[in-house]
């Protein structure tokens, strides 16, 4: 692959979800703004593992870890760099999230982490490299999520109204489009409870194509009463840590299903998902600006997910891949778009989907 960077260079963006399984890696054009290439690179079973713990460690383990994570994320750059036919001369500059070990909006002292020690990926490159994104926002007053927002309303917001969804571990949203006033929150539970309950009763990663929820029969009842719950009846701005729906959420509501019923079991969480954000929808979303939604995140890739949300919201669904964007790629590249602005000195920021103060410049830069 070689891919051709426009005059002043390509941009990189590096992101790593909430299920820890690994890191992408993207090349952008900024502007007019073009995917060139993006990759994933799996993380080892033992680096998943410690990064999945990582709340737990102490101050010198994590410490470790976020070191280890940051010349991991500039080795396979080096890599990725080698991939796309691209020179580190090509590269104007980089924008990396972290990978988020806590995410605390509401604790009596607000607080975001997110680790990989950038010098690495800075020094390797010999270029800046951007990071630390939330922390500006909180600092404005905002929840530091979802700042994707920002992104969405760069790319589609001069178009028709449309909701732009994102599956990764939590489900949030992007409101754009003409005459919208941008704004966004999480919504719920996206794979990380049905990832849990594949884990935990059939030892795999996830629910390959949504099969096992396919042969199940969702608990509507069940999942109605969860919908009452604060969160989902709270007023946006807000956020969420994935843990928030983690292990402890999936015992205390879903162990009455047990192993003799997993297909049961799948096949209410993915309807869960999906009723989150039907849910989220009528209550916080005008109908004038309900018109389409458009997922990426590794939701996309679970038929019977993107079945549930046609027909629990009644709208029509399609994938960033029909506008042009992979949707494994979309994260990583709003951090690479989020970058190039914020060396510049341009803002990059949707405070109204945070609750922040007003827009300012995020992201803390390497030279």
């Amino acid at each position: 692959m070689n891919v051709k960077p426009a005059r002043g260079g390509a941009v990189l963006g590096l992101m790593s979800g909430t299920s820890c399984d690994g890191l992408t890696v993207c090349a952008v054009n900024p502007e007019p703004f073009e995917i060139l290439a993006f990759k994933n690179y799996g993380y080892p079973a033992a680096l998943q593992k410690k990064l999945l713990r990582a709340p737990e460690l102490r101050a010198a383990a994590l410490s470790e870890l976020n070191f280890e994570l940051g010349k991991l994320y500039a080795q396979k750059t080096e890599l990725f760099l080698k991939s796309a036919g691209l020179k580190k001369t090509d590269i104007f500059c980089a924008g990396m999230h972290g990978q988020t070990i806590y995410h605390g909006p509401t604790d009596k002292t607000p607080n975001t982490l997110q680790i990989a020690e950038p010098a690495f990926l800075a020094e390797m490159l010999g270029r800046p490299v951007v990071s630390h994104f939330r922390e500006r926002d909180m600092a404005l007053g905002g929840q530091g999520a979802p700042l994707m927002p920002f992104f969405d309303e760069y790319v589609f917001g001069r178009g028709k109204p449309k909701i732009l969804l994102n599956l990764g571990g939590i489900s949030n949203i992007s409101v754009v489009g003409k005459g919208v006033k941008t704004f966004g929150f999480d919504c719920g539970p996206a794979n990380t409870l049905m990832d849990l309950a594949c884990e935990k009763y059939l030892h795999l990663p996830f629910d390959k194509n949504g099969a096992h929820a396919a042969r199940g029969q969702a608990d509507a009842a069940l999942v109605s009463r969860l919908l009452r719950q604060k969160y989902f009846r709270q007023r946006p701005p807000k956020s969420l840590d994935k843990n928030d729906f983690g292990p402890e959420y999936l015992e205390k509501y879903f162990s009455d299903f047990g192993p003799q019923r997993v297909p049961d079991l799948l096949a209410t969480l993915n309807y869960f998902t999906a009723a989150a954000v039907a849910d989220a929808l009528v209550r916080f979303v005008p109908a004038k600006q309900r018109k389409e939604i458009i997922v990426s995140g590794g939701g996309t890739f679970n038929p019977v997910l993107l079945e549930n949300l046609r027909r629990l919201t009644g709208l029509p669904v399609i994938t960033s891949a029909q506008t042009g964007i992979d949707p494994q790629a979309k994260e990583a590249a709003a951090f690479a778009l989020m970058a190039w602005l914020a060396v510049r000195g341009q803002k990059n920021h949707c405070a109204r989907a945070t609750g922040a103060h007003k827009n300012a410049v995020l992201g803390q830069i390497t030279l």
